[in-house]
């Protein structure tokens, strides 16, 4: 339990964090740009997202020592990886409904800054956000997003529970 409860305040494991969700968004481009695979609203949100996790572990890596900059990260951690989660069950959600009319799909990202215009090969949405253009093992693109969402909230749940429960019963 030690082991995990320290976790957060070693380098390595941000290192490793950030790493992830770079694979994860250099896969995302890759069905965009090899596959083929057109990105709509949700994508993009669920990509910004990853991206959220992605800047968390540059943080966290920046001095896991000091406790704003890791407190900083964590919370980051927090809400990139809860936010992802839902964007992918509301995802799964548009694409498994039965009425045409329960959800609508955006066009242009709902951004405070038009990154969609100033980034539009990373932000700019093209596909459906109804068509399931891809399946691995029997889960959409969405599904296995929720999954891969899911890991890193249980995993940032882990990391600091076990810290809260070393510090109380210090």
């Amino acid at each position: 339990m030690n082991w995990l409860a320290n976790l957060a305040q070693q380098r390595t494991p941000w290192v490793l964090l950030a790493l992830t969700a770079f694979t994860f968004e250099a896969v995302a481009l890759f069905f965009q740009y090899q596959m083929g695979l057109e990105p709509c609203i949700m994508c993009i949100y669920q990509r910004t997202a990853m991206l959220g996790l992605l800047i968390a572990g540059i943080i966290g890596a920046i001095n896991p020592t000091n406790m704003v900059i890791r407190v900083t990260a964590l919370l980051s951690w927090a809400i990139a990886s809860v936010w992802g989660y839902f964007i992918a069950r509301q995802h799964i959600e548009m694409q498994t409904t039965t009425d045409p009319f329960a959800f609508s799909c955006e066009f242009e990202p709902n951004f405070p800054v038009p990154l969609h215009e100033w980034i539009p090969q990373f932000f700019a949405a093209t596909g459906d956000c109804g068509n399931i253009d891809w399946q691995f093992a029997g889960l959409s693109m969405p599904a296995w997003m929720e999954v891969i969402f899911g890991a890193f909230t249980l995993v940032l749940i882990s990391v600091v529970a076990s810290r809260l429960i070393i510090k109380k019963s210090l």
